[in-house]
């Protein structure tokens, strides 16, 4: 395995800027435009940076009690979602630093939350339950007691939301609060992602697996030899391909043709400890990967899941998230020391 800890930014990656935010950075969100870069950190301080400069446009501090959970920017950039251990969400403006609306959902953690791809409402959890409110904090639905709490929510397209809890992931049509699927599976369900299609729902499972079922055939299948629980999984633009974490080494799935059942997936190769961040570019077979040894790694794969690094980095310490600007022009990383990180990216 290569050693790049004493490497600096190689490759397609050119210096940004370098911040920081106060505490532990959970999440790092680009407005639409690229102008604003969000940075939250666990003890729920916000910091608004320029996306091109680091300039601090404004910041908070303390905005949940006991910790931020959860954070979400609007497909438009102009408002902004958190939620923390204090039953709250909050709605931003992110230009004025200004919370908009305050919901609370009452004394269990909001754990996670999703804004729907037109912007007309978001998605939150809260202990065994979720909800969907519009855009100015009216909830709109709620669905019934899950049988745990609800561990990953992602819509799969404007009126249909997936929620994945113990043993199951369900799909609920929210105008007209119906239960349209249920997928089961004898394990905890610890992340979840689906394909742009809506088609391929997969999950990383307690058990160091990934489950994944289509839609389409209700045929289910599992990908096992993961070192650690798959808490990081992603899929490209397309749908092609499925990189998952769960060890040192990010694994890519390849859906092509009648995979990827029967195939052998990618080994990308190079971090020295497992991995804590996936993350596609807006547009074709590039991936951002981060991990736990605070490295940083750009691959350009083929659609079979094969590829190769571009370009490296290395923050001060555990790599929490990693983003693309909305273009695929710079990228952002945060990490557990509070650095907030960002690169150009070299045509």
């Amino acid at each position: 395995m290569s050693d790049i800890r004493q490497t600096r930014n190689t490759g397609i990656l050119r210096d940004g800027w370098t911040g920081f935010v106060e505490d532990y950075a959970l999440s790092c969100n680009w407005s639409q435009d690229g102008n604003v870069l969000m940075a939250c950190d666990v003890m729920g301080g916000i910091k608004a940076f320029h996306g091109k400069s680091g300039e601090i446009f404004w910041e908070c501090s303390d905005t949940h009690d006991s910790g931020l959970l959860a954070t979400s920017m609007h497909p438009e950039g102009i408002l902004f979602a958190t939620s923390g251990q204090d039953g709250n969400i909050m709605i931003w403006s992110v230009e004025e630093g200004t919370p908009k609306t305050q919901i609370n959902l009452g004394s269990g953690w909001t754990e996670n939350l999703t804004w729907s791809e037109d912007g007309d409402c978001f998605a939150a959890t809260c202990s065994r339950h979720a909800y969907v409110f519009d855009k100015n904090g009216k909830e709109i639905w709620r669905s019934e007691t899950h049988p745990s709490t609800v561990t990953a929510i992602a819509w799969s397209d404007k009126n249909e939301l997936a929620t994945a809890s113990y043993g199951q992931v369900a799909f609920y049509d929210i105008e007209h609060s119906q239960l349209l699927q249920k997928f089961q599976w004898k394990g905890s369900l610890v992340s979840m992602v689906l394909s742009p299609d809506g088609d391929v729902v997969a999950c990383g499972s307690q058990d160091n697996s990934v489950h994944f079922w289509r839609r389409s055939t209700a045929e289910d299948s599992m990908m096992s030899g993961y070192a650690y629980k798959p808490t990081d999984l992603d899929f490209d633009y397309s749908g092609t391909l499925l990189a998952t974490g769960g060890s040192e080494v990010v694994t890519v799935w390849s859906f092509k043709g009648s995979g990827p059942e029967g195939t052998r997936p990618g080994q990308l190769e190079l971090h020295s400890k497992p991995i804590s961040s996936l993350c596609f570019a807006p547009k074709g077979y590039r991936l951002a990967s981060g991990a736990k040894d605070g490295t940083v790694i750009i691959w350009d794969l083929n659609s079979d899941g094969e590829g190769n690094p571009v370009g490296a980095a290395m923050i001060t310490d555990k790599v929490s998230n990693v983003a693309w600007r909305p273009d695929g022009r710079a990228l952002a990383a945060v990490g557990s020391k509070g650095q907030v990180t960002t690169w150009r990216i070299r045509n």
